[in-house]
């Protein structure tokens, strides 16, 4: 279920509407519009061996797990050109965001001119995170290629790239997962 809180309608609205204005652009190679969020994912191993399914039964589990710390996944999506591309990192933080960032601009779309990315307000979401990893010149340099669209507050699911993730979670990464090594594979192509 979602709601647009009663303080926020104007802003919500005002948001949304940037939001789906941008979704209604016509597909522009040198401009593409481009959606961005990440996940946290809990890692943990199985303590004993699953029972397989047989005979109409489905396969069972132990409540019982070993927790291996956490990954995080960094989703991008050009919807319009039918493209994502997915990465496991170690941690979520500004700096981990910056180096996204500049993997969209100098390795994805070197050729554009400028990138609409779609994402909500993470704390970590902001051009500032760039100038908290990099020189001055290069935060700059990659900040005059992004034009940021942020989705409102209680609004996320605007965001195509949360859809990806939660499509993801249901068709790849929604069991337990023991391992960085192992959820890459599991995201593998």
């Amino acid at each position: 279920m979602w709601c647009i809180p009663p303080e926020e309608d104007a802003a919500f609205v005002c948001a949304m509407e940037d939001v789906l204005g941008v979704y209604h652009r016509p597909y522009d190679a040198r401009r593409p519009v481009v959606c961005f969020d990440e996940k946290s994912k809990q890692l943990v191993a199985e303590t004993r061996t699953p029972i397989p399914a047989r005979g109409g039964e489905p396969q069972r589990d132990d409540y019982e797990y070993s927790r291996n710390g956490t990954a995080n996944i960094f989703m991008i999506v050009e919807p319009l050109r039918g493209w994502r591309h997915v990465s496991v990192t170690a941690r979520r933080t500004k700096v981990d965001f910056a180096h996204q960032v500049r993997e969209l601009v100098d390795v994805h779309y070197p050729r554009a001119e400028r990138i609409t990315l779609v994402m909500d307000n993470l704390n970590t979401h902001g051009m500032a995170s760039l100038y908290a990893a990099f020189e001055p010149a290069e935060a700059r340099r990659l900040v005059e290629r992004i034009e940021v669209v942020h989705t409102p507050k209680h609004g996320s699911w605007l965001n195509m790239a949360e859809c990806e993730l939660s499509a993801m979670e249901r068709q790849a990464t929604g069991r337990r997962v023991a391992d960085r090594e192992t959820l890459c594979a599991c995201l593998a192509p």
